[in-house]
This record gives C-alpha cells, sequence and structure tokens, in this order.
C-alpha cells in the first residue's frame, strides 16, 4: 500500500473574515485533500507581522480564522491543524535557512520588490524581505512532499526547493525536496468591481466576505460589474464580470457552469445576480453560524489549538534536531 504524500499549506490571519475566494480557490480544495494526503494547515500567523499591526486585533483573529477553517470543513481529527507562532521550530529552521540563503537570491524574490515598489524598500522591515526563507521552513520542517500554492507563490516554493537541495548537498541528506501540488477544478474568483484582478481583502470593495451582515454581500454582488450586452453566457475574455458571477453562482449551488447558463437563458443580468447573491448567502449563514459557535466556546477552540500544535511539533522537532545536528550544533 502506498503511503499517502504530506502536504502543507496556510493561511494568514490578516482579515476579520474569509472571503468567497478562499473558500473556493483554496479551503473547499484542502477539505476534500483530507482524505487524499497526511495534511498540515496552519494560521500563519508570523507571517502576518511582518507588516505594521495591531495585537489585539491579531489575536483575535488568529483565534477566528482557526474557527473558520474549521467551518469550512477542516477536521483537527483528520488533519494536523496548527497557529504557527505555538510551534517555534519555524522561527529556529529559519535562522538556519537564512544562514543557506544568499542576499541576491533573496531579494529576487518578487512579492518583496511588488510590496516595496510603492512605498520603497526604505519602509519595509527585514521581516517583509525574509518572509520567504520562513515560508520555506514552514514546508521543510514537515518533510512536505507537495504543497499546493497559487502562481503568486511559485517562485517562494522554488526558493524552498534550491535550499532543501543546497542543505542537503552541504550537510546530507536532510529534507524532502517539495513539488508543486497541482490543483485540478480550482475555481479563481475575480473582484465583484474589477473582474480582471483578482478577489482580495486588500480590495474590499468588490471582495464578498463570508463573516458580514448578509444584506452587504448582496448588495456587494447585485452591483457587481458585468458589461453592455444581456446575454448570460460564460466567456472569460469578453464577458469576465458575468463568467465570474458564473463561476460563484455553479461553486454554491453544485452545478456546472453550463447548467447555469441553461437555467438562466433568456433571463437578465439581474437574474444572475439575485440568484448568486442567494446562494452565497445560503452558505455564508451556515458558515457564520458554525464559526460563532466555535468562537463562544473559548475554552475548546484554545484546548483545540493547544492539540494541533502539539501534532505539528511531534513531527517539527524531530526534524529541527536533526537539522541542529546536521550543522554541528551542541545539544543540550
Amino acid at each position: 500500500m502506498t503511503a499517502q504524500p504530506r502536504v502543507l499549506s496556510g493561511i494568514q490571519p490578516t482579515a476579520d473574515s474569509f472571503h468567497i475566494g478562499n473558500i473556493l480557490g483554496a479551503l473547499n480544495q484542502w477539505v476534500d485533500l483530507q482524505a487524499q494526503a497526511d495534511c498540515f494547515f496552519a494560521i500563519v500567523d508570523l507571517h502576518a507581522i511582518t507588516v505594521p499591526h495591531d495585537p489585539a486585533v491579531l489575536h483575535q483573529r488568529t483565534l477566528s480564522s482557526f474557527a473558520q477553517l474549521m467551518a469550512a470543513g477542516l477536521d483537527p481529527s483528520k488533519s494536523s491543524l496548527f497557529v504557527q507562532s505555538q510551534v517555534p521550530e519555524h522561527a529556529q529552521l529559519q535562522w538556519v535557512l537564512g544562514c543557506i540563503t544568499g542576499m541576491g537570491e533573496a531579494s529576487r524574490m518578487t512579492q518583496f520588490k511588488d510590496k516595496t515598489a510603492k512605498e520603497g524598500s526604505g519602509s519595509a522591515s527585514v521581516g517583509l524581505f525574509t518572509y520567504p526563507i520562513l515560508q520555506a521552513a514552514d514546508i521543510l520542517l514537515y518533510a512536505a512532499d507537495e504543497v499546493p500554492v497559487g502562481e503568486d507563490q511559485r517562485q517562494h516554493l522554488e526558493l524552498s526547493r534550491d535550499l532543501a537541495e543546497r542543505f542537503n548537498s552541504r550537510f546530507g541528506q536532510t529534507f524532502v525536496v517539495p513539488k508543486t501540488r497541482v490543483m485540478k477544478g480550482v475555481a479563481k474568483i475575480l473582484d465583484l468591481q474589477d473582474p480582471t484582478a483578482k478577489m482580495s481583502k486588500s480590495l474590499p470593495g468588490g471582495c464578498a466576505f463570508l463573516l458580514d451582515d448578509p444584506k452587504v454581500t448582496t448588495k456587494k454582488i447585485k452591483s457587481a460589474v458585468t458589461d453592455s450586452e444581456t446575454e448570460i453566457r460564460y466567456d472569460l475574455d469578453t464577458k469576465p464580470g458575468v463568467s465570474n458571477l458564473l463561476t460563484i453562482l455553479a461553486a454554491f449551488t453544485g452545478d456546472s457552469v453550463e447548467k447555469c447558463e441553461r437555467d438562466l437563458a433568456g433571463k437578465g443580468y439581474g437574474d444572475l445576480k439575485s440568484r448568486t447573491a442567494e446562494a452565497v448567502a445560503d452558505y455564508a449563514q451556515g458558515f457564520a453560524a458554525r464559526t460563532n459557535e466555535l468562537l463562544a466556546d473559548r475554552a475548546e477552540l484554545e484546548r483545540l489549538m493547544a492539540a494541533g500544535a502539539q501534532k505539528a511539533q511531534a513531527v517539527a522537532a524531530p526534524m529541527l534536531a536533526k537539522v541542529y545536528e546536521r550543522v554541528g550544533f551542541v545539544r543540550a
């Protein structure tokens, strides 16, 4: 019997609520992965402090994010669900990996370039600069075989692969060199106001948050940008707004895009928006209820967090010990 591959992924606690792009673009796939792989899913709060933040807000968002992952269908009995900062081996391994990463190599990371293009690198923290090295530590610490990543993170995974191979070459076989996991059937959800851009919490006007008041979400969807035509047809090139709504409707109803097109044949954009808003609201209502139920029992939520951190540390600690031995540290 072939052993299941080990998969790792994470999400930052940088918003009060997940949005529909998070659910349809990643989290639904994470839920499915639980039956196919040995999964480690993290709330990556260490990454969240690379930019200025409010400690109280981060604290609450971390709790809320953990609850929302469970509300989305992640099961702590099926996967290792944990908070990154509760497993100190992440930061410890980052230091070792940072010591074998070249300055030029780190400076070529496009995300750092993009984030500092407007404000200048002088305003950026060292943490933001070394963010990809911490991400490499996240992955290599768990001997992850595969990492599901979006296009914007592909370069960071390549750095993880390079550092794993470099460490293995210098100090002996230690790390698994991770592969990209291609997620089939992943829906790319676009901004409701700018359907040429990916939905993002950084553009709240066109982002539908699952914990928002349903009236707010419904208004956003009914105000979504479409086009000057009248036909409801999936055509991402010429009708991105309509295509985005069809994608969202299909995902939340479980129907195919083609079936949604047939059902709406001869109807107007108002019908498309109303049906999409209703489908999203139906899902969001249950999602919010489950999230709030989990948050209401703070002791149980923190118990689950602690249990998840223990499961993660049971894998992370032996790996870090092996790394420390390889580089020549004298252990206590």
